[in-house]
């Protein structure tokens, strides 16, 4: 017996609107530029961070904050990101947000100290939480079917390839020291980029917006701005600053505006308004359960590419190149199985992202199988065979994650729930350093290989829990 797919109805245009443009394969290479460059520079200071350190003579809380700036207004304004998509034009917005991200890159590039340097990794994720919803906006707006599909599968596989890209990218550029610029290159390397993007952006990304635009929610605005920021500064700056009370402060302060900010946004949809993150949204199957498998999926793999970085560079003393460069087969297969994935789901449904969490498990456990065997002798070619495994974990689950959230979003509401997404990823890959970084910090004081393989199989347990609970799933097709 063979499933009957149905492609999903067009969205119904007003009388005597002109049809809305469809994204052309050139328009869909653009905005995935434009989604690669965001998650290139999240992960591409990570190996650039003692350098800089050097560099400028920072302090280790003042190093955190050049990562943890960039992360925590990335995270905080994403939403509002897709909902000013959705009001003033997706491609506008877009267009406003690679142009900013352009120009903040050549302040980090040009930073005379660590000030500078924080300031403009802070405005440089604001800019990118302006970019990257648009991405998923424009392709929801301007692709059905099939086609969408495709789109989307691509757009995982552009997220997962930018993470590896940036570390090895991060690791080559430090140790090139081109000219003698030794860090800066990092982030100088995206202007031409940007510019390149803007240029073509212009001839082929598709204009669209909500045909009701729903106007800023400025309270709602304002209470999941409280409960990001009182949730992630003191996760990702409590463990380096020690703890002050302050912290503890902001992570009591959390439940309670979280808890005000859902009683409000409930509140404001029941009258009739337009919330930041409209309830009902959260009620929809692939967006409820999508978003709970979502969650331990991407601490797993944010903690992973932290804690695999730290053990390649500090406990195999691989360097950064060499570190960057045994992530290579993980991006290989992560971009190949990306690729087929739309084909998978067409024929298995959500089962797809159950085997991309069991392959998943399996990998990690391989990879701490061989750490026991072979430390500290572990070579590149020693770890491919379980970086395989996991690339092709992460390339089943990510894509799919992706299709199965959006498939029952509206395309009015495009920019509300690729914004909810990419905020949850955000999030998520932030708990997920923090507190699988600090459990690695603390195990290390014993050794790098004991630290490594428990954080490893503490991993590979998440990843079975992700494989259970994708059988909640609805089937995307």
């Amino acid at each position: 017996m063979t499933a009957t797919t149905t492609a999903p109805a067009p969205t119904p245009v007003a009388a005597g609107a002109p049809a809305r443009p469809g994204l052309t394969p050139a328009g869909l290479v653009t905005v995935l530029l434009g989604a690669a460059l965001p998650i290139i520079d999240f992960f591409i200071v990570n190996v650039a961070l003692p350098t800089i350190s050097q560099d400028l003579r920072t302090s280790a809380s003042t190093l955190e904050l050049v990562v943890a700036g960039y992360g925590i207004a990335y995270a905080v304004l994403l939403v509002l990101g897709g909902r000013l998509g959705d009001t003033f034009g997706r491609r506008r917005l877009f267009l406003l947000g690679l142009t900013l991200f352009t120009l903040t890159s050549l302040v980090c590039g040009l930073a005379p100290d660590a000030t500078t340097l924080v300031l403009a990794r802070v405005a440089q994720g604001a800019a990118s939480a302006l970019l990257l919803p648009q991405v998923l906006s424009i392709i929801q707006a301007g692709t059905t079917g099939e086609r969408r599909s495709r789109a989307l599968g691509l757009f995982g596989a552009t997220g997962g390839i930018s993470t590896v890209v940036g570390q090895l990218l991060g690791g080559a550029l430090v140790a090139a020291n081109l000219g003698g610029t030794s860090w800066r290159p990092i982030f100088l390397v995206n202007v031409p980029i940007g510019l390149f993007g803007l240029l073509i952006a212009r001839r082929t990304v598709p204009d669209s917006r909500a045909a009701s635009p729903l106007g800023i929610d400025r309270w709602g605005t304002a209470l999941l701005a409280a409960s990001l920021l009182s949730l992630l500064v003191p996760i990702m700056e409590g463990r380096s600053l020690g703890w002050p009370w302050w912290t503890i402060a902001l992570l009591a302060l959390f439940p309670f505006a979280a808890f005000a900010f859902v009683r409000v946004e409930t509140r404001l949809e029941r009258h009739g308004g337009m919330p930041l993150l409209p309830p009902s949204l959260l009620r929809t199957a692939s967006v409820r359960h999508g978003l709970m498998v979502a969650v331990p999926f991407f601490c797993g793999f944010g903690s992973f590419m932290f804690v695999y970085a730290m053990t390649l560079q500090d406990g195999l003393h691989l360097g950064p190149l060499g570190s960057g460069l045994a992530l290579t087969p993980m991006a290989v297969a992560y971009f190949t199985t990306s690729l087929v994935s739309s084909r998978l789901v067409t024929r298995y449904g959500q089962k797809v992202v159950i085997v991309g969490g069991a392959v998943l498990a399996l990998g990690l456990l391989v990879l701490a199988g061989s750490a026991l065997l072979a430390w500290p002798d572990l070579s590149i070619w020693d770890l491919a065979p379980a970086m395989v495994l996991i690339g092709v974990g992460n390339g089943m689950t990510t894509s799919t994650l992706f299709r199965i959230v959006l498939s029952r979003v509206p395309t009015d509401l495009a920019g509300v729930g690729g914004g909810v997404l990419t905020t949850t990823q955000q999030t998520s890959l932030a708990l997920g350093v923090a507190v699988f970084g600090s459990l690695f910090a603390g195990l290390g004081a014993h050794g790098f290989e004991q630290a490594f393989v428990v954080v490893i199989g503490v991993l590979a347990v998440l990843a079975v829990l992700v494989a259970g609970l994708a059988r909640k799933l609805p089937d995307p097709r």
